[in-house]
């Protein structure tokens, strides 16, 4: 990930563009301190983007309609002295 102090920033926009498009994240300091990060149009989309929950990406499975069967072992507890 590409730094630019701010002055360089604003100074070489059209090149911070460029780049956050190109190379990805664009990272903006102020006085050494990260500041803000530029990205793309396509990556902030991307974070942005809806994300199935649980339920549904489960529900999608291909292994949706397959029973489980899970038998406990039934061993009794063993003693122990406190």
């Amino acid at each position: 990930m590409a730094t630019w102090q701010v002055q360089e920033a604003k100074a070489r926009f059209s090149e911070l563009m460029r780049g956050a498009d190109e190379a990805g994240p664009q990272t903006i300091t102020v006085r050494g301190r990260r500041a803000a990060v530029l990205l793309s149009a396509n990556d902030y989309d991307r974070l942005r983007s809806r994300k199935p929950s649980l339920t549904a990406f489960m529900r999608a499975s291909p292994l949706a309609g397959i029973e489980l069967t899970v038998d406990r072992d039934q061993t009794p507890p063993r003693d122990v002295d406190l």
